[in-house]
């Protein structure tokens, strides 16, 4: 298993906008344009919400746990962090 992986992710303050979010991700709607519309991660939501690369320790143990997880090019549900709801896409 790589230590090194790339994830995209979306950030909302509220459960209720994860879960929609999630609805409109199964509605076909594109991750992408979900972040730049949606995500209040303003760094990494003007790029679709990647976030690049990174090891196990760069982000917070939540996130981290599930993010390392995902199979390449899936979502996840929502995570609860103490920064906000974030869903999770891995991209590589």
């Amino acid at each position: 298993m790589s230590n090194k992986i790339k994830c995209s992710h979306i950030l909302v303050a509220k459960q209720s906008e994860s879960l929609s979010i999630i609805e409109r991700l199964k509605n076909g709607e594109k991750f992408g344009k979900l972040a730049k519309e949606l995500s209040i991660d303003s760094g990494s939501g003007k790029k679709d919400g990647n976030l690049g690369y990174f090891t196990k320790g760069m982000m917070v143990k939540p996130f981290e746990e599930v993010a390392f997880k995902l199979q390449i090019g899936e979502i996840s549900d929502p995570i609860k962090t103490e920064f906000g709801y974030h869903i999770i896409k891995r991209l590589g």
